[in-house]
Parts: C-alpha cells; structure tokens; sequence
C-alpha cells in the first residue's frame, strides 16, 4: 500500500507555511487556483461585457432614429355614409391594424386604434357614455381623447390622424402619444 502525501501549499510570498501570517495559515490559498481566476481576467470580462452592452444601446438608438415609418393615405368613406353617432371599423396602417373611426357631430370626427394598450384587445364604442371600453380587462378610454379613464391600460389609444377633402375622409398618420 502506497501512501500519497499532499504537497503543502504553495503561498504567493513563496515563504514556507511556518512564516506565514495566521490568517493566511488559517485560510491557505492556492496560488495556482488564485492565478486561474485573476482579477485581470473578471476586469476584461466587465469591460467587454459593458462594451457590447453599450454597443447594443447604441444599435438600439440609431434604429429609432433612421426607422420613421411613412405613412400611405388611406380613402375610408364618404363623409355623407357615416351618420352622427356613426362608427366605422377600419384597418390602418396595415391589415393587422384595427382601427375606429367615430362621428360625434356634424363637424367633429375621431379615429382611434381599436386595439387596448393593455394588452391589446379589441375596444368597444360606447358612444351613449361618451367612451370606449375594453371589456377583456373593464379598461375605459374617453371617447374624446382616447385616454384612459378607468381599468389597467395607462397610455392613450393611438390617434389615426384624419382629413375630409371634398367629402371623402381620409386617414393619413397614427400619432402614438404616451400621456
């Protein structure tokens, strides 16, 4: 039977075990182990981890800045077909954007998404209490604004921006507003 002897511990000051501090005696390091995660190693692990970071950030920003969508008018009824207390659904910008154009008044026309802003069913008008109501989550946007009165949803509807031209109403650009 072979007996394995451990060799004693190698300290970064190279003294021998009797010459060291009790503590460093108490808690003995392995030099080896110490060097194999290197305070070195973790600071360029930060610095590039923050630079890939800020590379995504910057990526991001530029994104939002060069992607402005353009709108494309859109013709969506003669003024005269929709009666006062009106509502005509409609999709705008795309086909998977379900939107609503309401008629209060005479001269008062108003074009929301018709998606909730919580989490995105679709809203009801109810034009007798001046509202619109999402019945997933019993949110409430007022009808004049589009904001959000009661319910979970914080932020507005957004506005579909609308012009009349000779009697044909068209949507022409969502406005997103967050208050």
């Amino acid at each position: 039977m072979e007996i394995v002897s451990t060799p004693p511990p190698a300290f970064p000051d190279g003294q021998p075990e009797e010459q060291q501090p009790k503590w460093r005696r108490d808690f003995p390091v392995d030099v080896e182990a110490d060097e194999y995660g290197a305070r070195r190693d973790f600071t360029k692990f930060l610095v590039l981890t923050s630079l890939a970071f800020a590379c995504g950030q910057l990526w991001i920003a530029m994104l939002s800045v060069f992607r402005r969508r353009t709108f494309s008018e859109q013709r969506l009824t003669a003024l005269d077909e929709l009666p006062v207390g009106g509502v005509l659904p409609f999709h705008y910008p795309t086909d998977r954007d379900p939107c609503l154009l309401i008629r209060t008044s005479e001269q008062e026309l108003l074009a929301y998404s018709s998606l909730c802003t919580h989490l995105m069913c679709p809203v009801l008008p109810q034009l007798h209490d001046k509202q619109l109501h999402c019945p997933c989550h019993e949110g409430f946007f007022e009808a004049a604004t589009g904001r959000p009165v009661a319910g979970p949803p914080r932020r507005p509807l957004p506005r579909i921006q609308i012009q009349v031209r000779e009697g044909v109403v068209y949507a022409v650009a969502v406005e997103e507003r967050t208050s």
